[in-house]
């Protein structure tokens, strides 16, 4: 599409509709939108950040995998409970993280089972998940 066809384009809507040319995106709803010539990157790092931010995990030490291999956890556990409205909404910004991180998809789904009743060691495998998240900013 040539940047007549663009312009064009503009002309109609604003004939139809009311509206303004903000030029090219960058930050939309906590995603970055880096625009190339020949590519469009979406990322969150930004977001990412706040959230360690907001679960305290700024300091932590980055890991290379988000979830322990194996792993076995359990709804009837009988570690100590955590705090269930921190959990839930750790995980609901972690939930928000998936749409530019897939590669986090699969735990975050698995940790979100246990949002009713959460226990020490299901936080256990949040923070590791956000250790993650740390090492893979970027």
């Amino acid at each position: 599409m040539c940047m007549e066809d663009i312009g064009s384009f503009k002309c109609e809507m604003v004939a139809h509709f009311r509206m303004s040319d903000l030029g090219a995106h960058s930050y939309y709803l906590g995603i970055e939108v880096r625009q190339g010539k020949e590519e469009l990157t979406l990322g969150q790092s930004a977001y990412a950040s706040k959230l360690l931010e907001r679960s305290g995990m700024t300091e932590c030490k980055p890991c290379v995998t988000p979830m322990e291999e194996q792993l076995k956890l359990m709804k009837a556990s009988t570690a100590v409970k955590v705090d269930a409205t921190r959990y839930q909404s750790i995980i609901g910004g972690l939930c928000y993280l998936v749409h530019t991180r897939p590669n986090i998809a699969f735990t975050v789904g698995y940790v979100s089972r246990f949002m009713e009743d959460p226990r020490e060691d299901h936080w256990a495998t949040v923070k590791r998940l956000l250790c993650y998240v740390k090492g893979t900013l970027d």
